[in-house]
């Protein structure tokens, strides 16, 4: 990691805060996170640093302090517009384990990728992605009705008005049509995944904010073929999966690069067919582009997409899909390293001060390891 690096970020960051005091514990907080082994809990980060004077100070400027986050993130989005040429905003959850019960959003979550229930917080991050590197920006937190619902539960986690109980579908939604409309950054195709459903109202409210997408789907997700030339024009509603089966014979090979093996060059076959999407009661229905990928000639579509993008060809589509796969790679390899799981505290906005400045360490160890 390059100290060029970490002094650049916290000079274009940090000079956003108005007092010296600030701007100070905000770089002894990232080069904390930078340096401390083990947890980066605040109190391990002081003791890295200096011990108990220095943990009240750090506990205040992260928990209590009243500097607002969102800059800093719309700011570090843009350092890495103009320094990593990302390609798409991909969402990816993020779960906590926690045993205790007073940290915010605390509950029982279903955890899709381990598929069993755990105990702590649920997140969604949105990460800046290239095929080189990508980091996450922004973060929302998914924030269960007992958290919604408790007036003392909100007021002890100062947890602003006007937050309501969400999805985390809709959850990931909100925080990408956010940016979409208030950051003044370029637009870029958002990945989602929208395997455990709500893929008509998500794709429906990010269409009208403005905001492209490819989503992934589930195999049975249903869908009718909108292309009168095409097999299964006629046969109503059926399985994406299906769909792409009836057009094995138009698949062609797509190269891409895989981030899991050292972003090597990798060939796969591909296609693409026209689609509608049922829209809701009343509406007509959504023409998309489903996408499937074969990684096996023989079997069925091992991943599926569908998208608004229609204009594009399969190449493109497919190679924007993969870019989830960096941002695989990078939460696995730098992810605890930069402390993205290690906030202890138990107030809303200490959580995401945290989890800003954690965000601009893991952007700090990426461009290192990038060149």
């Amino acid at each position: 990691m390059s100290d060029d690096i970490v002094a650049e970020l916290c000079t274009v960051l940090f000079s956003l805060l108005s007092r010296r005091d600030r701007r100070l514990r905000a770089e002894q907080y990232l080069r904390g996170l930078l340096t401390t082994p083990g947890r980066k809990s605040i109190r391990n980060i002081a003791a890295h640093l200096g011990g108990a004077a220095v943990e009240q100070s750090l506990h205040h400027f992260i928990s209590s302090s009243a500097w607002d986050w969102r800059p800093l993130r719309i700011a570090l989005a843009d350092y890495l517009e103009h320094t990593a040429a990302p390609q798409a905003w991909v969402i990816r959850p993020i779960h906590i384990p926690k045993a205790g019960r007073h940290s915010v959003g605390v509950d029982q979550h279903f955890a899709p990728h381990l598929g069993q229930v755990f105990r702590g917080q649920q997140a969604l991050g949105v990460w800046l992605a290239s095929p080189e590197l990508s980091a996450p920006v922004n973060w929302r937190m998914v924030l269960p009705e007992p958290w919604i619902n408790d007036p003392k539960r909100r007021e002890q986690a100062e947890v602003p008005e006007g937050l309501g109980a969400e999805s985390t579908e809709e959850c990931a939604v909100s925080a990408v049509v956010q940016m979409a409309q208030r950051w003044s950054i370029p637009r870029r195709p958002v990945l989602i995944d929208l395997r455990r459903g709500g893929l008509s109202a998500a794709t429906g409210r990010l269409a009208a904010g403005g905001v492209h997408f490819v989503a992934r789907i589930s195999p049975s997700c249903r869908m009718t073929v909108a292309d009168p030339a095409l097999p299964g024009y006629r046969a109503g509603s059926l399985p994406a999966q299906r769909i792409l089966e009836l057009v094995k014979g138009t698949r062609t090979p797509v190269a891409w690069r895989d981030a899991a093996h050292g972003n090597t060059l990798r060939t796969t076959l591909a296609s693409t067919v026209p689609v509608a999407l049922p829209g809701p009661a009343g509406s007509r229905p959504r023409r998309l582009l489903l996408v499937g990928e074969w990684t096996n000639p023989a079997q069925p579509p091992s991943q599926l997409w569908v998208t608004g993008m229609t204009h594009l060809p399969v190449g493109s589509l497919l190679r924007i899909a993969k870019l989830n796969d960096r941002v695989e790679e990078d939460f696995a390899r730098i992810g605890d390293r930069a402390g993205l799981r290690d906030f202890v505290g138990r107030s809303f906005r200490g959580w995401h001060r945290h989890m800003t400045l954690a965000s601009v360490a893991h952007t700090a160890i990426a461009l290192g390891a990038s060149g």
